[in-house]
């Protein structure tokens, strides 16, 4: 099963016997506390218009927990996830497309939630709402009541101890700027730099100036220049396991699975146990 849709596909299979859920995620990661400026509000994105039949999904209170020992973004109590799924009327034996604004990186993060606990078919919107060309609408659906429980899957996802171990024995990709990676900034957490091991793979070269995500072949052939093979294990790390979860879709998209560091470098800096590596070499 493909993890994305094109916008034309989504339109046709919207007119088809077994309509996918829409989900609209919107999100932005803001600096408004440290610059006084207002935060990025998805939800009253979403009222001025999303895809008909769309429901709004909050990333800060149902695809995550509160901040704190896990990261900026941990994983979400699952009776929350899974009880705000089946309220914007999610089923297994349903299709489900997410959306965002554009950036694909909450879309993909509620596209990972819902794979890693056991939605069998589930696809991102390439290019996001920007590559929709059909109708909006202001109306706010009220579906019926979906029927997915949130199993999760023993495979997929990655701590901390085990992140740094497969970047020793496999390949870690961290998604972060690369000037974020070499430890040159760090806007956001305590300490700039990166796990050691880890190589360093912007989320934003996965796609092109649309938006929409490179070729499959082309996604493999970069990740082969940074060490990916069929033998290696894979794994992918951000931030707060945002990006990195677009990173995970983009390496799906080329047929090649990996593994999510939840936590990310928002958990990983906060232990001042834990070894941090600077400049553009791995180690």
């Amino acid at each position: 099963m493909n993890a994305i849709i094109s916008a034309s596909d989504l339109a046709s299979d919207l007119t088809g016997a077994n309509p996918p859920v829409l989900l609209d995620v919107r999100w932005q990661l803001t600096m408004a506390k440290a610059t006084g400026e207002p935060p990025y509000d998805g939800r009253a994105a979403y009222e001025e218009g999303h895809l008909p039949g769309a429901v709004f999904v909050d990333l800060d209170r149902e695809l995550a927990s509160a901040p704190g020992e896990g990261g900026r973004h941990p994983l979400p109590d699952l009776a929350r996830f899974g009880a705000a799924m089946r309220r914007a009327g999610v089923s297994s034996g349903t299709p489900v497309v997410v959306y965002d604004g554009g950036q694909g990186w909450a879309a993909a993060r509620a596209w990972w939630l819902l794979r890693w606990t056991g939605h069998p078919d589930v696809r991102v919107l390439d290019g996001g709402l920007p590559a929709w060309e059909g109708p909006l609408e202001k109306t706010v659906p009220t579906p019926a009541e979906g029927d997915f429980v949130p199993e999760p899957g023993a495979a997929g996802l990655l701590d901390a101890d085990a992140a740094a171990a497969l970047a020793r024995s496999g390949v870690l990709l961290d998604a972060r700027a690369g000037e974020r990676y070499r430890g040159e900034v760090e806007p956001i957490d305590p300490v700039a730099g990166h796990i050691p091991g880890a190589v360093s793979a912007p989320t934003t070269e996965n796609v092109g100036a649309d938006g929409c995500f490179l070729p499959a072949e082309e996604l493999r052939a970069r990740f082969q220049e940074l060490g990916v093979s069929e033998e290696a294990r894979v794994g992918v790390y951000c931030g707060s396991g945002v990006s990195a979860a677009h990173e995970v879709l983009a390496l799906a998209v080329a047929g090649i699975p990996a593994e999510l560091y939840v936590g990310s470098w928002s958990q990983w800096s906060s232990d001042p146990d834990r070894p941090v590596a600077v400049g553009p070499d791995p180690q």
